[in-house]
Parts: structure tokens; C-alpha cells; sequence
């Protein structure tokens, strides 16, 4: 007995000690243990997307489109193509905003509403074009909805390098995609000549994606997918979005009629060193007036070609899209204080900041309510009277009807041949004077009558053939 002694409490201190560890372990696997980072980090995300997907749409475009012949003796040929981009819903009545080339050349639109929308008769709706503004790449769509989810549009200016975004949409045609990333750039200009600003993510962005939102992490939309800098054809982290103060801008202009585009009346091009060395420019960044065009304010109020813009209303210039910032503060019909840099001195005008006249939205302001829309044409037009000559330049042939602008829930005829801006002289050898003449005309051909167009667009004559689908 006495040579097993001295194990004995050796061995019970071990029991001891394991029932202990047994217990402790036991205890702990009970007790709940806190999230890390990265799971609240997860769980943060997944509620985001929650919130944002009931309000990203995916858009079918039914159009006609060019298309190279396989024979080379025929040439290029027009085809009826679909295509599907993304969309967000931004009010409860049914308005989406997205890109304009998703919805280009449309006969018939379709959105489709995310699974989770309630209240509605069917998540496949059919839409309309309310209008488009291609300078941006930004239009805007209807559908006949009411009490739909929507997204808010955040401010771009509190938007930073590195900050987490979150971006949606269909890519590839796989609906209800989400993906994350960072700002990699805020304003990143692609071409120093252009006012256009992007947001630069390594979110990936596929094909498909177009029109969608880049979220921030509160669900608000920060911007709207646009298009990617790709070798493969694939996302390579490089991706660009509309800003959203600019995508909110546009889409509040095109439901209220057409988008206003100011203007002085100058041509600007960013200062370059070479340029700056050839011309002996005192700067070597900056902005350059090319071109000042004659009868417009900038002229009148003493602007000259060759001036650099140093500031707007005091703010330094030191880039076209910064100028083009400073230039979208002011309403129209206010004085721009605009101080340049001529020969060694600095100088400042006050310039009167018009709309621009110019451009097919403009003939929109023209339509009246009680005009309707020719359904033959799918267009609106408007009698070529003395108001409305003012607007264009010298015509080929007097008189006639001018296409205001394209119907968007009007079945457009095959091949699309009128765009707004044209004038209707004559249709099949019948000369034109007003829209009554143009519809009496029209009402007078049988569906399977074809239509021969004489038109001028642009200073040229064209005839144009309208055949039934």
C-alpha cells in the first residue's frame, strides 16, 4: 500500500483538474459569443441589399438595329434585337431612371419587377419612354404602377476615395445580382475636353449592370452603372457610374419636359503643356476658349478666342468639367462673372446665360396640349410657321411639318426613319403645308399603301420609305 502513497494525490489533483476543464469547456460552449467584424460587416451588407433590391427593375428592349449582311453584296441589314439592361425605380408611381443606350432605338420596353414587389398585377409590366438625354446617357421609363418600392439619390459631393459601395442590376442577363467594392475615383474625367464626370469603382460591372445603382452602405443610390474599361469583355475592376446629383438633375428635367442644357455661346478645351508650350501660354492647366460663336452673349459681352478662363463667380477653373460645374449653378437669364487671361492681363465680363437653342428637345417647348401624334409616323409634328422657321436655320424648301419630337407608346413604323428635328415637305408627291394636310394625307393610304417621305434634315433633302411591319 505504502508504494502506491505517493500517486495518490498526484492522481486526484489530475481528476480534479479534468472534471474542471470538463466544466469550464462546458460553460463556455454554452455561454453565446459575440459577433467580430466581419460578421457584423456581413450582416450590415445583407440588410442593405434587403432594402435595395425590391427597388432595382431589369429592362427588355425590343428595337431594330444595323446589322453587317453575311453576303457583302447586300450590305448592312436591319434586324429586330433584344436586349436587357437594369433600371431604378425612384418614386412610388412606377419612374425609372437608367442609361439611355438600354433603351435606344426601342419599339417596346418591359421591365420586370424584383420577387419581392407586392401589390402588383404581374411582375412583368409594360413600359414607356418618357424621355432621353444622350449628352448624358441618362433616360427615364414609366410603368403603370402605384405604392412600389424606390430608392433615394444620395449627395455625390460627401462621396470618398475608398468608401464601400455596393452595385446591382443584371448582369449577363442573371437577374438580381449584387456585387462590392470601393470608390476608386470620385470625378474621374475620361477626356479633358469633355464636361461629363464619372465615379470610378472596382465593383464589378458587367454587361447587364447598365443602368443599375452603386449603392452606399445606408441604400441610398450614389450613382448609376454606366459602362466598364474591359480587354476581355468581363469586369476588370473598372467600372464607371453616372454621379448621382447629375442622374437626379436629368431625370427631374425629363418628366418635367426636356433637359436644359446652358450655354454662352463659347468652344473650351483643356490646357495641355504641349499646348501650352506651342501657344507660350503663361499656365500649363487650365481652360482655353477656341472659339467664341458670333450673335451670342459671349461675343457681345467681349469674350475672344484664345482667352484662358481663370475663375466663374470667383471659383478657380481649373479644368473643362469644373467649368461646366460652375456654369450648371447658374439659371437661366442670370450674369455669369466670368475673369480670364488675355495677353499677360486679367480681365471680367459679365455674360447673360441662355439655354440652348439648338438640339431636338428644344421643339418639345413648342407642342401644345390639344396636339396629338400622327400613329403612321409615331411622331409629333408641328406646322413650319414663322415661329417656328426662327428656330431653324435657312430652309431648302419653305414650309412644311416639323417632327417636334418621337411618341414613346406609339409603335414606331420599320427601319425608324424620321428623327425630331426633320421636315416634312411632301409625301408621296403631295406637297405639305401643316399637320391637318400631313394626318388628311396619311388617313387616305391603306395600311398596305407604302409612303414615300420627301424631307430635309440638316440642310440636305432625303426621301425616306415607310413600308407596314
Amino acid at each position: 500500500m505504502n508504494l502506491r502513497q505517493p500517486y495518490t494525490l498526484p492522481l486526484l489533483l489530475a481528476a480534479f483538474l479534468c472534471g474542471s476543464l470538463d466544466a469550464s469547456n462546458r460553460s463556455q460552449a454554452a455561454a453565446p459569443t459575440a459577433p467580430n467584424s466581419l460578421e457584423q460587416l456581413s450582416t450590415s451588407l445583407q440588410t442593405v441589399a434587403k432594402q435595395v433590391e425590391p427597388a432595382v427593375v431589369q429592362i427588355f428592349n425590343s428595337a431594330y438595329a444595323i446589322e453587317a449582311g453575311n453576303d457583302s453584296r447586300i450590305g448592312a441589314v436591319v434586324a429586330q434585337q433584344r436586349s436587357s439592361g437594369s433600371g431604378i425605380l425612384v418614386s412610388s408611381d412606377g419612374i425609372i431612371i437608367t442609361n439611355a443606350h438600354v433603351v435606344q432605338g426601342s419599339r417596346r420596353l418591359w421591365v420586370r419587377l424584383n420577387k419581392d414587389v407586392t401589390g402588383v398585377s404581374s411582375h412583368l409590366q409594360d413600359a414607356t419612354l418618357v424621355g432621353m438625354d444622350q449628352q448624358t446617357d441618362l433616360a427615364v421609363v414609366k410603368i403603370n404602377v402605384t405604392r412600389v418600392p424606390f430608392l433615394k439619390f444620395a449627395d455625390f459631393t460627401t462621396l470618398k476615395q475608398g468608401q464601400i459601395v455596393l452595385a446591382f442590376g443584371s448582369p449577363l442577363g442573371l437577374e438580381n445580382s449584387v456585387s462590392m467594392g470601393v470608390i476608386s475615383a470620385v470625378d474621374r474625367q475620361l477626356d479633358p475636353d469633355s464636361p461629363l464626370v464619372f465615379i470610378q469603382t472596382d465593383t464589378a460591372i458587367n454587361p447587364g449592370n447598365s443602368g443599375g445603382p452603386l449603392v452606399n452602405t445606408a441604400g441610398e443610390v450614389v450613382g448609376v452603372n454606366t459602362f466598364i474599361f474591359t480587354k476581355s469583355g468581363g469586369s476588370e475592376g473598372v467600372g464607371f457610374a453616372i454621379p448621382s446629383n447629375m442622374a437626379d438633375s436629368i431625370c427631374r428635367q425629363i418628366r418635367q419636359h426636356h433637359v436644359h442644357h446652358r450655354q454662352i455661346g463659347i468652344s473650351v478645351r483643356a490646357i495641355t503643356p504641349p499646348m501650352a508650350q506651342a501657344l507660350n501660354l503663361a499656365i500649363e492647366d487650365g481652360v482655353l476658349i477656341e472659339d467664341v460663336a458670333p450673335q451670342t452673349p459671349a461675343e457681345e459681352a467681349g469674350l475672344k478666342a484664345g482667352d484662358i478662363i481663370l475663375s466663374v463667380h470667383g471659383k478657380a477653373i481649373p479644368n473643362v468639367r469644373q467649368l461646366a460645374f460652375n456654369m450648371y449653378s447658374y439659371a437661366v437669364g442670370e450674369q455669369a462673372e466670368i475673369e480670364v487671361s488675355r495677353d499677360g492681363q486679367k480681365l471680367t465680363f459679365n455674360v447673360p446665360v441662355l439655354e440652348r437653342a439648338t438640339g431636338p428637345e428644344r421643339f418639345e417647348d413648342l407642342l401644345g396640349a390639344d396636339d396629338s401624334p400622327l400613329p403612321r409616323l409615331g411622331v409629333l409634328g408641328i406646322a413650319v410657321d414663322d415661329r417656328v422657321s426662327a428656330m431653324l436655320p435657312p430652309l431648302r424648301v419653305a414650309g412644311g411639318v416639323l417632327v417636334a419630337a418621337k411618341v414613346a407608346d406609339v409603335r414606331p413604323p420599320l427601319g425608324d426613319p424620321l428623327v425630331a428635328g426633320d421636315i416634312i415637305h411632301s409625301i408621296n408627291g403631295t406637297a405639305i403645308e401643316d399637320v391637318a394636310g400631313l394626318r388628311s394625307k396619311l388617313e387616305s393610304l391603306s395600311n398596305s399603301f407604302p409612303i414615300v417621305l420627301q424631307i430635309e434634315r440638316a440642310g440636305t433633302l432625303h426621301f425616306v420609305t415607310i413600308e407596314a411591319d
